[in-house]
């Protein structure tokens, strides 16, 4: 019997338990509220400006031509000599091609003015 009286007695305020089913949806709205918040902070800090850069990246890729000056993921600067839809041919000195695939050009290359000031 002893035992039995314990476990009651572990088992919380039967007024708390029936206060919060009670409470109904507002108690609800009110538990999910700082997870929702969470969410839109992440979307708007973290996921919207991770989106616009990748379309960004994605329109540079699809607008490079022959004549343009990129830098590859590794580092490498050169001046495009040949395009494919897959594959970008560059020349990174006097009659040195590169061949790179295309979605490992992170970006244009430094311009004609940094250039200039050295």
């Amino acid at each position: 019997m002893n035992l039995i009286s314990t476990a009651f007695a572990m088992g919380g305020a039967p007024d708390a338990q029936q206060a919060a089913v009670q409470a109904g949806p507002a108690a609800a709205l009110m538990q999910f509220l700082p997870l929702v918040l969470i969410f839109v902070i992440f979307y708007f800090l973290l996921i919207r400006p991770q989106q616009k850069r990748a379309k960004e990246h994605q329109n540079f890729l699809d607008n490079l031509k022959k004549g343009d000056e990129i830098v590859t993921a590794g580092g490498i600067i050169g001046r495009i000599t040949g395009l494919t839809d897959q594959v970008v041919t560059i020349e990174v000195a006097d009659n040195v091609r590169l061949k790179v695939l295309r979605s490992n050009i992170s970006g244009p290359g430094p311009s004609r003015a940094d250039k200039e000031e050295k």
